[in-house]
């Protein structure tokens, strides 16, 4: 099995973006661009559900590819979903239509930790006959492969599902820190591994997601989430793939974030471009920021906002275009694809 990017993808603009490299124009991917808004999404999966879908390796190619057949977006991201290592492992949990994750016997004690053993290729074959497959199919189109972050899967471990507040979370955090880290441990393991078995069958970049590190303070995020994504994203240090490392509402934590092992910090809406970088510096590429809501506004005012973060782009180290959080399920699929035609066009490098 190969360990670096195939060498057709590595002179990609995603992947030079990625490591702050001249580039013909400004890639442009979005998140969550695999399913929700395609119709051709919603009738390959129609009855199939989620976690099923994940482990499939036909419909995970099939729907990775869809969005890079209809928008010609700079790269594909892998159709999974954060806790397909936890079910893979043995986990008992689902995916809820309308709720999300749901755990049936959540992490409250030192002995709920015997339901996380460590992940290894064996427990995934499926994702490494998807990612092989994907990469013939896409040719010099990257492969993004992802995984969730310790700090992300744990809340969703210890609340038992989706929260707003996390407090059952952060009870445990700072009411028994050493289970606490026990637990991230335990998952940086997994979320490594998980992004090195994509990795090792051929992705050209990884992503990981802590969807919810911005509930976090800095203090926090520094003590008790940071050292273990830190964990995670070595796990495909040695493999020469480009780390991307997003959360929401992290604009505070963003420095730290790329300190955890990154070369593209991926920024939310919430913050500019321009703050971004000068908060980030030289060392890192950025990746956002569109606001997913602003994909339902007129034309004109969609196009000068994407203009003016094309432009913001242009003074960072790197940029990589995309939304400052995951696509809606209700947007028109034709507005994603002129976005992606609009950034092409006015980023075009002589």
């Amino acid at each position: 099995m190969p360990t670096t990017a195939p060498p057709d993808t590595r002179q990609s603009d995603l992947v030079r973006a990625a490591r702050r490299e001249s580039v013909t124009r400004t890639p442009v991917w979005f998140m969550r661009q695999a399913g929700r808004s395609l119709p051709e999404y919603r009738a390959v999966r129609e009855g199939i559900p989620m976690l099923e879908s994940c482990m499939r390796p036909d419909l995970v190619t099939e729907i990775t590819l869809q969005p890079v057949r209809r928008h010609g977006v700079d790269a594909a991201i892998f159709f999974s979903d954060i806790v397909v290592p936890l079910k893979a492992i043995g986990v008992d949990l689902d995916i809820v239509p309308g709720v999300g994750p749901v755990v049936a016997h959540p992490i409250r004690t030192a002995a709920d930790l015997d339901q996380l053993v460590p992940l290894t290729p064996e427990h995934v074959p499926f994702i490494t006959e998807a990612v092989g497959l994907l990469v013939r199919e896409l040719g010099d189109v990257p492969l993004i492969g992802f995984a969730g972050a310790p700090f992300t899967l744990a809340s969703y471990l210890v609340e038992g599902g989706p929260s707003k507040n996390h407090e059952k979370t952060k009870a445990l955090m700072h009411g028994d820190p050493e289970l606490w880290d026990a637990l991230c441990a335990r998952l940086a393991q997994i979320s490594g591994e998980f992004l090195r078995v994509q990795a090792q069958a051929g992705a050209s970049a990884v992503q990981l997601f802590d969807s919810w590190a911005g509930a976090l303070s800095k203090a926090d995020y520094a003590a008790r989430a940071m050292p273990h994504s830190s964990v995670a994203l070595a796990a495909v240090a040695d493999l020469d793939v480009p780390r991307i490392h997003f959360g929401v509402g992290t604009g505070e934590l963003l420095g730290l974030m790329g300190e955890a092992g990154a070369e593209v910090v991926g920024v939310d809406y919430r913050v500019s471009l321009t703050d971004a970088v000068d908060r980030l510096g030289p060392t890192y590429a950025v990746q956002g920021n569109l606001d997913p809501a602003l994909l339902f506004a007129p034309w004109d005012a969609l196009e000068r906002r994407v203009r003016e973060i094309v432009e913001e782009g242009r003074h960072a180290p790197g940029h990589i275009f995309n939304l400052g959080h995951g696509v809606l399920p209700t947007v028109d699929p034709d507005v994603l694809t002129r976005v992606t035609a609009l950034v092409h066009e006015c980023s075009s490098r002589p």
